[in-house]
């Protein structure tokens, strides 16, 4: 199906920033997959840990108990807040369970109420739920009537969610860094004042940090450069490293799905937590989070000496801006002298290169 445009070209291999076309040509990736191959291509932890689970259990569907799961839920505790997991395969689907877990909670602690306030440009899937919270009318138009529930504000206003708050609204949910839109940031002070809005409101916060987490800011969770924890959390994208994971934690005070309230067929199969298990333990044992935030400034300082405009991010998260409209020319040039990146619109190039990237790459890019 034509849901995409792709780019005239097509790779078979890849080894480590690296990666190569069916000609052998060598491409510097400074796109990681859209933010998922935190390692790189090829790592080899990741390709000893999947083998060896590929050899031994790879399905057996959420009837049943698998270490590998039990274990990354852990592990994902111990980095992040005391919460529950439920696991799945994509970063939408860990939003639909955000929303479908505010739902529940709002019938249970706020007489019925339903409402979720997102920010417009956000970006949270492309299911419709999910299309429908991030406020994108490109993507969200062709596929009307919307499912109701769902009111947006600007994002970095956090007067706007006080003003839209009702006794309808169960929650906020928000991107720390908004994405897909072009790599805009918090501003300071933000998240926090969200933060205590929803506190002093009876609200749920819910932190979509499914490209923002895991080191690519410069911190495990994006959250922490603000000092606050959410209720609900979302990762997915480099979680597995290339294998296809999501998942969603909650604490305590939002912890209300029951058994069949939800589910996932293949959501946190050994393979999949395996590989994640693999990529979090490299990524504390080679101190990638601070690589991340160092690599960050190399790639910030590089960039302004290009003279580009409008530059924004967060380690290794960054944008820019053209002037003119010649994003998408300026990608096709890249792709052309071996340099991958990635034009969000006609105007913003997005790079979210591999957390392992050196500053040697970075000159070279």
């Amino acid at each position: 199906m034509q849901t995409g445009r792709r780019l005239p070209v097509t790779f078979v291999r890849g080894s480590g920033c690296r990666i190569y076309d069916e000609s052998g040509r060598e491409y510097l990736d400074l796109v990681a997959g859209i933010a998922v191959n935190l390692l790189g291509h090829a790592h080899p932890d990741v390709v000893r840990a999947v083998s060896a689970q590929a050899g031994a259990l790879i399905h057996t569907s959420n009837l049943y108990f698998t270490q590998p799961q039990i274990d990354l839920a852990r592990r994902l505790v111990e980095l992040s807040f005391p919460s529950r997991v439920f696991f799945c395969n994509s970063g939408a689907e860990a939003n639909e369970a955000a929303i479908k877990l505010a739902r529940k909670w709002g019938a249970r602690n706020r007489d019925g109420a339903f409402e979720i306030i997102t920010t417009t440009g956000s970006f949270h899937g492309r299911t419709l739920a999910t299309i429908t919270a991030g406020g994108q009318p490109k993507y969200s138009d062709p596929f009307q009537p919307l499912p109701h529930g769902f009111v947006h504000v600007a994002f970095n206003d956090a007067a706007a969610i006080e003003s839209a708050t009702t006794d309808k609204t169960v929650a906020v949910m928000l991107e720390p860094v908004m994405g897909e839109i072009g790599i805009i940031p918090a501003a300071p002070g933000y998240l926090k004042r969200v933060r205590e809005w929803c506190d002093s409101h009876n609200l749920l916060l819910i932190l979509d940090e499914v490209q923002t987490g895991l080191g690519r800011t410069g911190r495990w969770f994006a959250h922490q450069h603000a000092g606050i924890t959410p209720d609900v959390m979302t990762l997915a994208k480099g979680l597995g490293g290339g294998v296809p994971i999501g998942a969603c934690l909650a604490n305590p005070r939002a912890d209300v799905f029951e058994p069949g309230d939800h589910g996932s067929t293949f959501g946190g199969n050994p393979l999949a937590c395996t590989a994640a298990l693999a990529v979090l333990h490299v990524i504390e044992r080679d101190s990638l989070v601070g690589h991340a935030a160092e690599m960050g400034e190399v790639l910030r300082d590089a960039i302004k000496d290009l003279g580009a405009k409008d530059l924004r991010g967060l380690g290794l998260m960054q944008a820019f801006e053209f002037e003119a409209p010649k994003a998408k020319q300026f990608q096709l040039g890249c792709l052309e002298a071996g340099l991958i990146v990635n034009a969000v619109d006609d105007h913003s190039i997005r790079l979210v290169p591999p957390l392992i990237i050196t500053g040697q790459e970075i000159d070279r890019a």
